[in-house]
């Protein structure tokens, strides 16, 4: 599948596809000896707008005074199998952990990229339901978004890290307000039957909402506020029974430059970036960074609850077998990867 990518500007309404970064020959040698050393930055949609103000924050400092970057974003499971199928990359940060494992199993990151204490992942966020301006449905849980009449925009979760993650907390979020497991995959059902359309990304999806579909949004939460930033009406309600989104980065193992790519990962981890991830609406895995205020569910879960993305991988997205191939094939949407 060819890789998707997309643009993180200002949004207007309508999806602004390209390629962006900024360019720089590489000849091997360490930045600190004057050389120009370019590094591939391959990522999932949403954190384009994060990303760039980071680079330039490194780039900044000694270690990445002659270091220049390319940047490609898009779905997270695309951005994974591009990178896989020998799209080049020196830093890879994806939706969701099974995009990281996928690389791992093809020898292209390291089996221990989930080491350090914050187990790999550089950003947290948590899914929540965006609504127009006021609200004028009430969708404030769950239950209102398979009320007769209401349309939901959610991407595929067959191409998007993101729309796994909606799955996921719509999925625990019903189990969590008293519903049998066997009552949750119908609610999923009954869900996805209330989707109009499903965008290949996170951001995609965003920019299909704020152009005017749908009467709510399954969103990370960064993607809501990022909406709001640039100024779209939109409102967001964090449910009380929501899921914690945790998103990985890794140097490849195949990185030309394997010290500056080290470099820029070490200082995604650093007060500047953590609290332009912040900025962003992230929530920063380090805490102490965190720019502004960020309501905490009372029902708040880990994709640990239902056995880990190895256990939900396979039950829920199995593109031939799980929960919701068997779902998408009745909508007539495509199951491939």
């Amino acid at each position: 599948m060819r890789k998707t990518v997309l643009s993180a500007a200002a949004l207007g309404g309508a999806a602004v596809l390209a390629l962006t970064g900024c360019g720089g020959s590489s000849n091997g040698k360490p930045s600190s000896g004057g050389a120009k050393v370019n590094l591939a930055l391959v990522a999932y949609s949403t954190p384009q707008a994060a990303y760039e103000k980071i680079i330039a924050a490194f780039q900044k400092t000694p270690a990445g005074k002659n270091v220049t970057f390319s940047q490609s974003y898009g779905a997270s499971g695309d951005q994974s199998r591009a990178v896989a199928a020998g799209q080049p990359a020196d830093v890879v940060a994806f939706s969701l952990a099974p995009d990281m494992k996928r690389l791992v199993d093809a020898n292209l990151v390291a089996s221990n990229w989930d080491s350090n204490q914050y187990k790999g992942n550089v950003t947290n966020s948590v899914v929540v339901i965006a609504t127009r301006k006021g609200n004028p449905k009430h969708l404030l849980d769950w239950p209102d978004l398979v009320k007769p009449g209401v349309q939901v925009i959610t991407p595929n979760p067959f191409t998007s890290g993101g729309a796994r993650w909606n799955v996921m907390a719509a999925y625990g979020g019903t189990i969590a307000e008293g519903k049998t497991p066997a009552q949750a995959e119908a609610y999923l059902g009954q869900l996805f039957h209330h989707v109009p359309v499903q965008d290949d990304s996170a951001r995609a999806s965003l920019q299909t909402f704020v152009g005017g579909k749908g009467d709510a949004l399954l969103s990370y939460e960064n993607d809501a506020i990022f909406a709001q930033q640039n100024g779209q009406a939109i409102d967001y309600t964090v449910p009380a029974n929501t899921i914690l989104i945790q998103n990985p980065v890794a140097v490849t193992s195949n990185s030309k430059h394997p010290v500056q790519a080290a470099a820029f990962v070490k200082f995604l981890y650093t007060d500047t970036a953590q609290k332009i991830f912040s900025d962003n609406g992230y929530r920063p895995v380090v805490t102490a960074d965190a720019t502004r205020t960020f309501p905490q569910p009372t029902g708040l879960f880990t994709i640990d609850k239902f056995g880990g993305w190895s256990t939900v991988s396979t039950k829920f997205f199995d593109p031939a077998s799980g929960v919701l191939a068997k779902i998408e094939q009745g909508l007539g949407v495509s199951t491939s990867k």
